[in-house]
C-alpha cells in the first residue's frame, strides 16, 4: 500500500498589529505660566494680533476646593501660541475679556467650563463645542482623548484632570497636560466642521452651540441636601432631618474653609449618622461609619446640628420627597395612566428610529425629559406640538424633525 502524499497545511495569516499612534506633543514647548499683570498684558496683545478662533480650556479643583472656580485658563490661537493663565495670581484677569470678545471660542464639553469663565466675566461671542459636534456626528467616543485619536490620529495623554489645581506651584507635567488640551483643538474643530457640512448637520450644530452659549445659570436648587448620595436607605422623617442639618452645617464649614464638602465629611457618613439616629455627640462618635477629615475637628458643629434636627417638631419634619413639577417615573405610568404609557412607548420608538436614521444619540434628537412631559400632559391639539416644543426650549432643527413624530404618537391610531 502506497503512502498518501504529505499534505502541507498553510499557517493562518497573522494580521500585523497596527502601528501605535504618535503621541501629541507641544509644538512650541511649554509656555511659562502667566502670573503677573505685565505677562497678562503681553498675552492680551498676542491674542488680539492672532488670527482665527481661540481654543479655550480650564482646570478646576472641585474635589478639593469649594465651588467650581477656574485655577488655570488655557488659550491657544494661531499667531499667538499657547498661554497658561493663573486667574488667582492676576485677580479679575484685566484685559482678557477684550482679547476674547469677537473670535469664536473652541471648547470641549463647553457647559463644564463656561460657568467658571463667566465668574471672571469671560463669555464667548460665538462657540464651537467639539464634544457636541462629535455627538451630532454619531461618533461612538466623544472624550477629547478618543476624538483626537479617531479624528487626528494622535494619542493624547490624560491623567491630571481630577488633580488639585489650586496647588502652587503647579508641577511641570501638570502644566504640560493642561497645555496639550488646547494644542490641537483648532485642527480638531476644522475637521469636525468639515464633517458636519458633509453630513448636512452644520446648521443643527450651530443651533446647539448657541443654546449652550446662551444657557442661563441654573436656578438655586430647592433643598439641595436631598442630593446626598445614599438617602434612599433612610426610612424615617427624623433621619431626613438629621441629613438636612448635618448637610447644612457641612456646607457652611466647607464654604468658610474653602474645602470641598465631601473632603470634610463624605455623604456616606451623613447617611450613616441618619440611620443610627444619634441624639448626642457621644452617640454620633460611636457610629462606626461616621468618619472623615472633619468628623473630629468640627464635632461641635455636628453636635449642634443633631440638637437642631431633634428639636424639629414631628409635624415639621421633612417629607420623604418634594412634589416635583414633572411627570412620575416612567415605570409608574402603566399603572397610573396606561393611555399615557402607550403614548410614551410610541414616542420613544419613533424617536429611536429617527435618531438611528440620522446617526446621532436619541437624547440629542430631543431631551427625554421634554418627551416625558409632553406625553404625560399633551396639548389638546396635536397640531400644536411644534409650538409646545419651541416654547420648551427645543431648537428649530429638533422641532422640525420630531414634531410630526410626536403628534402621531399622541393619537391612539399611531404606530
Amino acid at each position: 500500500m502506497s503512502e498518501s502524499p504529505a499534505v502541507t497545511v498553510a499557517e493562518p495569516a497573522v494580521d500585523e498589529a497596527p502601528a501605535p499612534l504618535p503621541p501629541l506633543e507641544l509644538r512650541d514647548g511649554l509656555p511659562h505660566i502667566t502670573e503677573t499683570q505685565e505677562d497678562l498684558d503681553r498675552v492680551v496683545r498676542d491674542l488680539i494680533a492672532g488670527t482665527g478662533p481661540i481654543a479655550v480650556d480650564t482646570e478646576r479643583a472641585s474635589g478639593y476646593r469649594y465651588g467650581q472656580r477656574a485655577y488655570l485658563i488655557q488659550l491657544r490661537r494661531e499667531g499667538a501660541g499657547t498661554s497658561l493663565i493663573d486667574p488667582h495670581a492676576v485677580p479679575g484677569v484685566p484685559g482678557l475679556a477684550e482679547a476674547l470678545r469677537g473670535p469664536e471660542w473652541i471648547l470641549h464639553a463647553a457647559s463644564q467650563d463656561l460657568p467658571c469663565l463667566a465668574e471672571l466675566d469671560l463669555a464667548p461671542t460665538t462657540l464651537f463645542d467639539t464634544e457636541l459636534a462629535g455627538r451630532l456626528l454619531g461618533m461612538p467616543r466623544v472624550g477629547l482623548g478618543p476624538m483626537v485619536e479617531d479624528v487626528l490620529g494622535m494619542t493624547l495623554a490624560k491623567g491630571h484632570g481630577a488633580a488639585d489645581w489650586s496647588r502652587r506651584p503647579l508641577p511641570e507635567d501638570w502644566l504640560e497636560y493642561a497645555a496639550l488640551d488646547v494644542e490641537v483643538l483648532i485642527e480638531l474643530r476644522a475637521e469636525l466642521r468639515a464633517r458636519l457640512v458633509e453630513a448636512g448637520k452644520l446648521e443643527w450644530a450651530e443651533q446647539e452651540f448657541a443654546a449652550v452659549r446662551d444657557a442661563p445659570p441654573p436656578p438655586p436648587r430647592v433643598d439641595p441636601w436631598r442630593r446626598t448620595s445614599g438617602m434612599h436607605k433612610l426610612r424615617s422623617r427624623r433621619s431626613l432631618a438629621i441629613v438636612e442639618h448635618l448637610w447644612v452645617a457641612r456646607d457652611r464649614i466647607a464654604q468658610e474653609s474653602d474645602t470641598a464638602p465631601g473632603r470634610l465629611l463624605p455623604d456616606s457618613s451623613i447617611v450613616a449618622a441618619a440611620q443610627a439616629l444619634p441624639r448626642d455627640l457621644s452617640a454620633l462618635q460611636a457610629t462606626r461609619a461616621f468618619h472623615g477629615r472633619g468628623a473630629t475637628r468640627y464635632q461641635r458643629a455636628w453636635a449642634a446640628a443633631l440638637r437642631e434636627a431633634w428639636a424639629v417638631p414631628e409635624k415639621d419634619l421633612p417629607l420623604a420627597a418634594l412634589k416635583g413639577d414633572g411627570p412620575p417615573p416612567p415605570r409608574a405610568w402603566a399603572q397610573r395612566d396606561p393611555v399615557a404609557a402607550a403614548r410614551l412607548d410610541r414616542a420613544r420608538a419613533a424617536l429611536q428610529k429617527r435618531a438611528a436614521e440620522l446617526d446621532l444619540p436619541v437624547e440629542n434628537l430631543l431631551t427625554p425629559d421634554l418627551v416625558r412631559r409632553l406625553m404625560w400632559q399633551p396639548p389638546e391639539d396635536p397640531g400644536s406640538v411644534a409650538q409646545v416644543l419651541a416654547a420648551s426650549g427645543a431648537r428649530p432643527w429638533q422641532v422640525e424633525l420630531t414634531a410630526p413624530l410626536l403628534a402621531d404618537a399622541l393619537t391612539p391610531a399611531a404606530g
